[in-house]
Parts: C-alpha cells; structure tokens; sequence
C-alpha cells in the first residue's frame, strides 16, 4: 500500500510497475487494456505520473503544482491506466473522484470562477441528493494520441464505472480542445450554473461542466449513427472543409461507435481495485 505519492516515476520505475502488474493478469491479445485500480495501488503513480507528463507539457503544471491541486483527493481517486502491453508501459490515465460538494476538486474550484458558491451549483443541477463524480483528469501520453484506441478506451471505461456506481451526475473543468472532443462523440454538457468559459491552471479556455453517466452509451451510440447519416445532425463541430471533413466525421463516427458498444474494449478492461 503506497503511504505517499508521485509524480515522477522514472522511466525504469514505470515499466518495472507496470511489468508487475502484467504477470499478475491472465495474458491478453490485444494491445492496449484498462486497469482500474484505487488511491493506493501502485500502478496508481504511474497514472500521477501519465497526468504530470502531459499536464506540465500542456499547461506548465510541475509535479509541485500536480501535489498540491490534488493532494486533498487523492484518498477519494480513483485511476483509470491504459497500458501499451507491447511495451509495458503507459499510454494514458484519467481520474475520477468521489465525493460530495466540496469534497469534489471541479466544485471546490469553480465558484472562484464562474461567480456562483457550491449551494447555487447543487441546486441549479439537482445534486443535493445524487451520486456525483469528478472527471478529474484525462491525459493520453504524446507517442498514443494517433492511436484513437488510447482515449476510447479511457472514455468507455469511466462510463462503465459509472454505470457500475449508479453516479447521477459527472461534473468537470475541460479545456477547449477536450471539450470539442467529447462534445463530438457524443457526451452531451451544460455549464455548471449558466457559467461561461475561464482560464484556470495554465488553460486560456476553461469551462466548468455538468453531464449524466446514464445517457453516456446512449447518447454516443446516437452520435456514432447520426455521424454516418449524410446531412444528418450531429452534435458538435467539424471546422475542416470537403474531403478532411468527410474523413474526420467517419473517424468520429468509429470513435463513438466503439466507445458506445464496447467492442474490443470491455474484455480489455481488469478492475484492480
């Protein structure tokens, strides 16, 4: 059982973790699987690691930084890791925390930014008496941001476990580009409380999000139908123009077709919690 946490797992450190991990799994054919695991298992900071890694990049946000936004959580994390079997290393992580009101990093931070306290935000969504998640972090490692299978698959197991948890409500602070992303394959958000965009730890465009863990599969399995009507409506945006579009759209449409089904994911997917 880890009794502190890191940021900074080297190289070596990494791949002997999450070698480990790997013996101890019946063998997979497959690629790339999801584990699941808690707070304090160790593939845990490999997944700190993963959200360092991409955030500093990203956004300038230090191991410091990481300690200190999500130290006060992380005994409520819960960490989703993809892991390149190939290679036995990480591919990308994302996090969920558990809690209720404040004890939720997106509802502890928002009201500074978006004008409205906690109490306004519970009541303007219905959430006094709900099961609610923050989708803290999601974070797929440069070398695996071509492999679409990466971010499919973080995608589909968060709203798996939320599905398994009965969670109502996932409330969130995305950045643009991540926003577009999901608003494209299918996950339907409405800003927390009517709030507008906000730049927040090093991202220009910050928006604080509200969205519903059982209309997830539903509404991206429609998404992934609608992308393949011609002159159907979808939701979201495509900027590109003529063939690029066309290509993007059908990308879309397989993204959000395997994310809503979960053919070749779900028997890739070991909750080692």
């Amino acid at each position: 059982m880890l009794t502190s946490f890191r940021y900074d797992l080297s190289p070596t450190r990494t791949e002997a973790v999450v070698t480990e991990f790997l013996r101890s799994v019946p063998p997979r054919r497959s690629r790339f699987l999801t584990a699941v695991v808690g707070f304090d298992h160790p593939l845990a900071d490999v997944a700190r690691t993963v959200e360092c890694t991409v955030f500093d990049d990203a956004f300038g946000n230090t191991g410091e930084v990481m300690t200190a936004e999500y130290g006060p959580y992380e005994a409520r994390s819960t960490f989703y890791l993809v892991i390149d079997r190939r290679t036995a290393r990480p591919a990308g992580a994302a996090r969920s925390i558990a809690g209720t009101g404040a004890e939720l990093k997106t509802l502890a931070d928002a009201p500074a930014h978006i004008g409205r306290s906690v109490d306004e935000i519970l009541d303007a969504h219905d959430m006094r008496d709900a099961t609610v998640w923050d989708y803290a972090t999601v974070a797929v490692l440069p070398a695996y941001r071509g492999t679409l299978t990466v971010s499919s698959m973080l995608y589909r197991t968060f709203a798996l476990a939320c599905l398994r948890s009965g969670v109502d409500h996932a409330v969130t602070l995305l950045d643009k580009r991540a926003h577009r992303n999901m608003t494209l394959i299918g996950v339907r958000m409405e800003p927390l409380a009517g709030s507008a965009p906000f730049p927040y730890l090093g991202s220009a465009d910050t928006r604080a999000l509200n969205s519903r863990p059982p209309d997830y599969l539903p509404d991206i399995r429609r998404q992934a139908r609608n992308l393949l009507r011609p002159g159907h409506h979808y939701a979201g945006q495509i900027r590109a123009r003529g063939l690029r579009a066309l290509l993007t759209r059908l990308v879309a449409a397989r993204v959000a077709h395997q994310i809503g089904t979960g053919r070749g994911l779900d028997e890739n997917i070991i909750w080692a919690q």
